[in-house]
């Protein structure tokens, strides 16, 4: 039997956030590509989480690169489905619709996977509603969880879409403890993005600290609107220097290690493109409890009170207070 030739137009690393990385465990699937007949093509145009939204020139080139490479694939492949993870708002978005708009034209089935959201946002501007009609008409689409069904329930039929949680690879490691139990360690893996709640652990974390509570934290990720710089000023500015450390980014047998030395996951997000974290994921891989938000498609994955707590956004003191509690 004959098998299904796919296009996939995907993020793929660097830089490392959670489309990139699904993005990866897809390229690098057995089952994928045992399955079908492959063609990838990186959709991205950053090299550097600190590059997103610069550089305009530099990423013009680079999409014109892509626009190049999806065109020749179109032209001389003809594909049973064009998989797209594409960008669901904004300068994104516009980058992206072209990129569809030619699998349509050349007749393809077109399957989007939505890794962000925003569409409802944007749905009551004329121009956006009308590239949402064209993309959105004889298309099917992959959701991460049914909370964000609602982001595009105007333009899709129940039918049309597909529900798929993201999944981590098993990381095989040896069970053993090595944290230290007199002091509780906590850790914030991802980027040193504001939305992504630094700022918001950092006042919880000096909360917690003028109540005599003692811990240790680590900010594991790349930079980036926070640099090292501003990171490191803040600390001192809540003087948590004795109790906060920020270790760059860490992957792999590193990364491993950072989980294996924890004890509380804290992931206080108001990103608005959240949909899954799955960060939240590889924490609970390694047992640890998970103190988030009620973001995006989070709630499927931490069951509040029962793998963590679920916390408002932005709100520190509660933060503080389910740190406080998993520590005692």
């Amino acid at each position: 039997m004959k098998k299904a030739k796919i296009l996939f137009i995907l993020h793929l690393p660097p830089p490392i956030h959670g489309s990139s990385v699904v993005g990866q465990y897809i390229k690098d699937s057995t089952i994928i590509n045992e399955t079908f007949r492959s063609v990838f093509t990186n959709l991205g145009t950053s090299t550097t989480v600190d590059e997103i939204g610069k550089k305009p020139l530099t990423k013009i080139i680079r999409y014109l690169k892509i626009l190049h490479n999806v065109f020749s694939s179109l032209l001389f492949n003809k594909f049973d489905i064009v998989y797209l993870a594409i960008t669901s708002k904004g300068i994104g978005f516009y980058k992206d619709f072209p990129i569809a708009l030619l699998a349509k034209l050349f007749g393809e089935n077109l399957v989007l996977h939505y890794h962000n959201k925003g569409v409802s946002n944007r749905q009551h501007k004329v121009f956006d509603n009308l590239l949402y009609k064209i993309l959105f008409k004889n298309t099917k689409v992959i959701l991460l969880s049914k909370h964000l069904f609602e982001d595009v329930k105007k333009y899709v039929k129940p039918s049309e879409v597909y529900f798929c949680p993201n999944g981590i690879p098993v990381i095989k490691y040896e069970n053993t403890d090595l944290s230290n139990n007199e002091i509780t360690k906590i850790l914030f893996l991802s980027n040193l993005i504001e939305s992504k709640g630094v700022f918001v652990l950092l006042t919880a974390l000096k909360i917690l600290k003028d109540k005599k509570v003692i811990f240790h934290c680590n900010f594991v990720g790349g930079e980036g609107d926070i640099s090292k710089e501003i990171f490191d000023k803040k600390v001192r500015l809540l003087k948590l220097t004795d109790c906060v450390f920020y270790l760059g980014k860490k992957h792999n047998e590193e990364k491993t290690k950072i989980f294996l030395k924890s004890n509380i996951f804290v992931f206080p997000t108001f990103y608005h493109n959240e949909t899954f974290g799955l960060v939240n994921l590889e924490a609970m891989l390694f047992g640890l409890p998970v103190i988030t938000t009620n973001e995006g498609g989070i709630p499927d994955l931490v069951k509040d009170n029962e793998t963590g707590f679920l916390v408002e956004k932005q709100n520190p003191n509660q933060l503080a207070e389910k740190i406080e509690w998993l520590i005692k």
